[in-house]
């Protein structure tokens, strides 16, 4: 059985071969406005924003008038020697991440963003906690959880709504919550763009939007 960073690089090879030796990047905008509700980018303007799990597709590169981006990945130094061409050209600062240190000073991100990737941390809890430590005060936490998705070698905790709650979110000033069951395979996020009201049973798979802000001290 492949470990879990052969695993994910596994993936990542997989999807970059099935795209023609290139990656997508488009469907982050759409997807990481929608998990903060806005319409616009103003709300970035100006800041340091982080995204915790990037991968290598270039998760932030739809950002414009950010002062800086970024990419925080366990595996940020086997992307760029693998797919340095892209990793090149994405207008980040990808950095490599332990798994339970983050390595960039404490209060320094205005904005972190998180999209499916928590469920790929060997400890949560550790985790969480230094996600929290590298936002500043009063900056905004804003993350997409896979829920109630079984254990693989790459996703090693299997989430649930009162686990993240418990872990993480009780940490945080909570500003929006939304949670659903997934779409259908070929559009699994629909339910959060349909306008119709959202439906979660607990023993379906889905997702746990949550945008909060770092309490001031």
């Amino acid at each position: 059985m492949l470990d879990k960073h052969s695993a994910e690089l596994s993936f990542w090879r997989k999807r970059h071969r099935a795209n023609n030796g290139r990656f997508s990047n488009g469907h982050y905008e759409r997807l990481m406005m929608a998990m903060a509700g806005e319409s616009d980018q103003t709300f970035l303007q100006n800041k340091v924003v982080a995204d915790f799990g990037c991968g290598p597709r270039g998760s932030l590169a739809w950002i414009d008038g950010a002062t800086q981006k970024f990419g925080i990945d366990v595996l940020a130094h086997r992307h760029a020697d693998e797919f340095t061409g892209h990793t090149l050209s994405h207008w980040m600062t990808y950095i490599k991440s332990a798994e339970k240190v983050i390595r960039i000073p404490t209060g320094s991100v205005d904005v972190m963003l998180t999209l499916n990737a928590i469920d790929h941390v060997d400890n949560f809890s550790a985790m969480y906690d230094e996600i929290i430590r590298v936002i500043e005060p009063g900056g905004e936490f804003i993350g997409s959880f896979n829920t109630g998705e079984p254990v693989t070698p790459f996703e090693p905790q299997h989430l649930t709504e009162e686990f993240v709650q418990e872990h993480l979110l009780r940490k945080l000033d909570v500003q929006t919550y939304l949670i659903c069951n997934k779409g259908p395979e070929d559009d699994a996020y629909a339910p959060f763009f349909s306008g119709n009201e959202l439906s979660y049973y607990s023993t379906k798979e889905g997702f746990l939007w949550v945008r909060a802000t770092n309490p001031m001290p």
